[in-house]
């Protein structure tokens, strides 16, 4: 509801009228600029705020990707975010090539699918140097054979696993690759009047140049939309600095293999000796069989043992500890 001007206050704008000190025009123009045209048939559902944030997220996939995918193409990986808009699900399906890299991806544990468009010059790129070349892509394009659908397929699982940690502070994804597609008709995952957000990764390997456009349909991504807010997103990523990781270090170390190794004793004998050596000649060591034995956990000397024997196989029991001081 406008503003409810005073008898003084209509007196002072008409006497400013009369006497030209305020144009009628101007203040149409002031008026006409508060109203904008709204297209119901393409509502606006994710706001600016939203797009930053999924900017945010692709950011550090981009980052995750430049880092690892170079360790299977053995070739360099560049990475940047190129842009973030809405669209309408039909503008983006009909704007696909054909053939064209279209990965269907179960969001779990969110409702629906979201889809990864790669172009096809960075799909024989990678084939390319995945069978031995030099990860150049082909002159003309033409529909991609089963074998190479199956090469392209791992490298998208690989995709899909990285953008877990992306989506960490926002929610904990599981996200699964349902089927590669290479024509546009086959991946109608959702209306065609329904929104999508679409984020551009520009993806540069080696001398090749291409896009990945990451496809978050509205339907998908609702539960989480409130989320998707750089006020929320920086302070999740604090907690998460904060957060004590003891534990989950521990439980690396904890699992991590290490050399253990128990000398009977040394010995030194003639290279001769050691070359006519048969099954039941006896070798002659500098310990004795009473005598506990030193047990190495990779080059240091960690313990002390009893030789023995646990079933069928050959054992020590630890008797003793060695301290660093000691």
């Amino acid at each position: 509801m406008g503003e409810v001007l005073s008898q003084s206050e209509i007196d002072s704008l008409l006497n400013a009228l009369s006497s030209g000190e305020l144009d009628a025009e101007d203040i149409k123009t002031k008026d006409e600029a508060l109203v904008r045209n709204y297209d119901f048939a393409r509502p606006s559902k994710f706001s600016k705020e939203h797009l930053r944030t999924l900017e945010i997220i692709y950011e550090h996939y981009g980052r995750l990707l430049s880092t690892n995918l170079p360790l299977y193409l053995r070739k360099n990986v560049s990475v940047t975010t190129a842009s973030s808009e809405t669209v309408v699900f039909s503008e983006f399906s009909n704007a696909l090539s054909n053939p064209v890299i279209l990965g269907i991806v179960d969001f779990k544990p969110l409702k629906g699918s979201m889809m990864i468009e790669l172009s096809p010059n960075l799909g024989f790129a990678i084939i390319d140097r995945m069978l031995g070349g030099k990860g150049m892509p082909i002159d003309k394009t033409r529909e991609f054979s089963e074998i190479e659908l199956v090469i392209i397929e791992k490298i998208m699982v690989l995709c899909m696993q990285l953008m877990k940690d992306p989506w960490k502070n926002v929610v904990d994804l599981n996200p699964m690759l349902e089927r590669l597609e290479t024509n546009p008709q086959f991946a109608q995952i959702i209306a065609p009047n329904d929104m999508i957000a679409i984020v551009t990764l520009n993806i540069t390997i080696g001398d090749v140049d291409g896009i990945m456009n990451i496809c978050l349909p509205f339907f998908t991504i609702e539960e989480v939309i409130e989320k998707l807010n750089t006020k929320f997103w920086y302070s999740r990523m604090k907690d998460n600095d904060e957060e004590d990781f003891s534990v989950y270090v521990e439980s690396l170390i904890r699992r991590a293999e290490v050399p253990v190794t128990a000398y009977l004793g040394k010995s030194v004998i003639t290279v001769n000796d050691f070359a006519g050596l048969q099954c039941g000649d006896i070798i002659r060591l500098d310990t004795k069989a009473d005598e506990p034995l030193p047990v190495y956990v990779g080059n240091i000397k960690k313990f002390m043992a009893a030789p023995g024997k646990s079933g069928d196989k050959y054992a020590c029991r630890v008797t003793s500890v060695i301290r660093e001081e000691e």
